[in-house]
């Protein structure tokens, strides 16, 4: 026997029913308020600090590291966002989503239709036949589509794939996450090279002038001037700047390959440029977002929102499990009863029906279900309202910071023109014999260090300096250039 289903007058009715699900149940999504808040700081102190001015409601540009004016890191920032393993994973993921959403979308909104087939010998018994009548064992097949669509007048299969948009453009943040994270990692190891860069340069002349002073002190030993203690201080001194070398070689070297890795690219294969503390420049304005603006663009703080409707959605599909669901379904049945006649001899049957599905008695867990579903909500706001707080004292950090650094700089500067001039005189007096040499060798400790913490600050401020650009959310679209870059 063959049997072909088919469809005919119920796909109109079926397409008609498709305008019945024009109602969901649960909440329907509303954006959450972040925090009122027209300041970063108690204070709200943003004024030129150190030559720096931010201008309040400014926007970073797109490509925010450039603001740098450094070319070299401008080609490693481009080479990382194309060849970054890390963002290629998030990539793939936010990818899967999207198909992920379209798979739910086509699952749970349209009608479902199926090609059925089957093929199987059959033989009526004397019971069913009667005693006079006899028909041979035969070969039955059947073949047809068949249509089945869910009515879902509750709403919860639209719920569904609201809940698992909500997701893609969770990932779809995350990803621009990422890639800012991405840009901010590329940026301080460039600025560790340049500070282990500039902090050798400092130490290697500092262990020439030991070398020199400790020539001196051997050659006024010689000449009754000086001790032998005055010689072991001269080596101690110089055995001490020496030991600070290896460490920052270190350090170089591991900034190298935090690189390289970052590139995607092994340390063996890969050497970044000679970052140099003069191949940046501090920029002279910096954008500063509104708070109210800041939520809407960082990444961390959209992802937090995408999760708040992710989890509303939720609510909604658990609801929906509390009323009964419809599914309806259509075919037509064309037989035939041996292999010659497939196409020939046939009858013909219509199949329509309705399957209904209640729930009547569960202990209780469907309700359950409904209620850690709203509560899983509260945690998402809650965590949303955190995020968001964090990004603000995030900002407020950065900008104090900014201003500590321009005068952490200003201090170290002054106490290295103190230090260096406190040198040349008690150099002046050493060469004249009114003091020793561990007055010169304490005078030129104390310049050195000078020197060294000079370094430091000015680094630290291009640090912060850069901070303020990621706690800033970086530059707008994220998503759009980092795929254009691939």
């Amino acid at each position: 026997m063959l049997l072909f289903r088919c469809v005919y007058h119920p796909v109109v009715a079926l397409a008609a029913l498709l305008a019945l699900s024009s109602c969901a149940v649960g909440p329907d999504y509303v954006p959450p308020q972040p925090p009122q808040s027209a300041a970063y700081t108690a204070d709200g102190d943003t004024g030129p600090h150190g030559g720096q001015v931010v201008s309040v409601g400014h926007e970073p540009e797109s490509a925010w590291w450039r603001s740098f004016r450094s070319s070299s890191l401008d080609r490693v920032m481009t080479q990382a966002l194309q060849s970054n393993n890390s963002l290629e994973e998030a990539q793939a993921t936010l990818a899967r989503a999207g198909e992920e959403l379209r798979a739910v979308t086509g699952e749970a909104l349209w009608p479902q239709v199926t090609l059925d087939g089957s093929a199987g010998r059959q033989k009526f018994g004397v019971a069913e036949l009667g005693p006079d009548v006899t028909i041979p064992a035969f070969t039955a097949y059947t073949l047809g589509p068949r249509i089945s669509y869910l009515l879902d007048f509750a709403g919860g299969e639209r719920r569904a794939v609201e809940r698992q948009g909500a997701l893609a453009q969770s990932e779809r943040y995350r990803y621009d996450a990422a890639r800012l994270a991405l840009t901010g990692q590329v940026m301080d190891q460039a600025l560790v090279l340049a500070s282990a860069r500039e902090q050798l340069a400092v130490l290697e002349d500092i262990i020439a002038d030991d070398r020199k002073n400790e020539e001196l002190v051997e050659i006024s030993r010689k000449a009754g001037a000086a001790t032998e203690t005055d010689v072991l201080s001269s080596r101690s001194q110089l055995a001490s700047d020496q030991a600070l070398l290896p460490p920052l070689r270190q350090q170089l070297s591991v900034a190298e390959h935090a690189l390289a890795l970052l590139v995607g690219q092994s340390p063996a294969n890969w050497q970044p440029p000679p970052f140099a503390l003069t191949s940046f420049t501090l920029p002279e304005h910096l954008p500063l977002r509104l708070p109210s603006e800041l939520a809407r663009v960082r990444p961390d703080i959209q992802a937090a929102e995408a999760q708040v409707h992710t989890a509303t959605a939720a609510i909604g599909v658990a609801t929906a499990q509390l009323y009964p669901s419809l599914t309806l379904s259509a075919d037509s049945v064309q037989e035939s009863l041996t292999v010659g006649s497939l196409f020939e001899s046939s009858s013909h049957t219509f199949d329509f029906g309705a399957h209904l599905t209640a729930p009547i008695f569960n202990g209780g867990s469907l309700l359950a279900q409904k209620r850690a579903a709203e509560q899983a909500c509260r945690a998402a706001l809650a965590h949303y309202r955190q995020v968001v707080l964090a990004a603000f004292a995030q900002v407020a950090d950065v900008l104090k910071a900014l201003e500590h650094d321009a005068q952490q700089v200003e201090a170290q500067q002054h106490a290295l023109d103190t230090a260096q001039e406190s040198l040349r005189l008690a150099r002046l007096s050493y060469g004249a014999g009114n003091i020793g040499v561990l007055q010169v060798l304490d005078a030129e400790r104390l310049s050195n260090q000078a020197r060294l913490g000079l370094a430091q600050a000015r680094i630290r401020r291009y640090q912060d300096t850069a901070l303020l650009y990621l706690a800033l959310g970086g530059g707008q679209p994220q998503a759009t250039e980092a795929t254009a870059a691939r």
